[in-house]
């Protein structure tokens, strides 16, 4: 079948906490068997939080492989199986301490095609409510607004690199100006 691939064989070599790892044999369209190797994620939800001021709710923290703060929007992993709408309110209120009145989905994004199965869900918050903050155990990040269209110029210059923050808010950017 043109444009497709056939698993047959897939060999589990790391179960991890988040990730799990597999070395794959496919075979390809013209019968030839290739090595693949995925790694299965349970995917992850990214909130755009705009307050009523159209300020947006940034987060910096550290990011273990780039051994650097970035800045992104609240976001979280997801349970396998979990509701993305669900663990979106739920990363909203750990990392920011808000609830909204207004949730609205921005759609999905594969962030990494070659060899992670990651899904992530986009969603705009609005109507934005504050609480206490709480983050998990071993969560250590700090929040800040901004305008949102600094936000969107912090996108554009380069100043925000994360992938899932830089759809999301373009994405909001477009939807806003939309409704105009």
């Amino acid at each position: 079948m043109h444009l497709r691939e056939e698993t047959v064989r897939s060999e589990l070599i790391f179960d991890g906490k988040v990730v799990k790892l597999y070395k794959d044999e496919a075979r390809l369209e013209d019968g030839s068997i290739v090595n693949r190797e995925l790694i299965k994620h349970p995917g992850g939800v990214c909130v755009v939080p705009i307050d009523n001021e159209g300020n947006v709710y940034l987060v910096k923290q550290f990011r273990y492989p780039f051994q650097t703060e970035l800045v992104e929007i609240p976001a979280g992993k997801l349970e396998y199986g979990e509701d993305h709408r669900q663990c979106g309110l739920r990363e909203l209120k750990e990392e920011t301490g808000a609830e909204c009145d207004e949730f609205v989905y921005l759609g999905k994004l594969y962030p990494t095609v070659a060899y992670d199965s990651e899904i992530i869900h986009m969603y705009l918050a609005r109507g934005l409510h504050f609480g206490e903050q709480k983050l998990d155990d071993d969560e250590f990040l700090d929040v800040f607004r901004v305008p949102f269209e600094r936000a969107v110029e912090m996108t554009m210059n380069g100043e925000i690199l994360d992938s899932k923050t830089q759809i999301a808010l373009l994405k909001t950017k477009i939807l806003l100006e939309s409704k105009q």
